[in-house]
């Protein structure tokens, strides 16, 4: 595991048992997925991505854009590919092909993933093949925000 994939599932998991709450990005307090990434983007880089505008729950399926995947391309850079998926990096999730990806978790090997899973909490789950085939993208935090 790199340095930069190990200090982002240290982050990813002191965030575990944080309550779900859409638009939330506090540990302890709550949080949803979007929330989580912020929150470890924040733990690394000590602000935040970017603003993000107050949002529906059913924002992926009324926009009409794919405006999470959109965001991973700003934030993070082209996307790694499946096969070199590695702990630390971010998994955006798409529930059906052709619909926009809402769903972010962070990988942390041995074939699971931190994520805000609605009405609970922020857990581990493992990352079986109902989950795996709907990895709509893989994304990589860098070692700098700028490199």
């Amino acid at each position: 595991m790199s340095a930069i994939g190990e200090r982002v599932v240290r982050l990813a998991e002191a965030w575990i048992g944080t309550p779900y709450r859409h638009q939330g990005a506090t540990p302890g307090v709550g949080c949803d997925c979007i929330g989580l990434i912020r929150g470890v983007w924040r733990g690394l880089y000590g602000e935040e991505p970017e603003v993000v505008p107050p949002y529906a729950a059913d924002w992926a399926e009324r926009s009409g854009d794919d405006r999470l995947l959109a965001a991973g391309l700003r934030l993070f850079g082209p996307a790694v590919p499946l096969a070199e998926m590695s702990p630390g990096d971010v998994l955006l999730f798409r529930w059906r092909p052709g619909c926009a990806a809402k769903h972010a978790g962070i990988f942390c090997g041995a074939d699971r993933f931190i994520h805000a899973y609605e009405q609970a909490a922020v857990t581990r789950s493992v990352l079986v093949p109902s989950w795996r085939r709907r990895i709509a993208a893989v994304h990589r935090f860098r070692d700098e925000r700028n490199g």
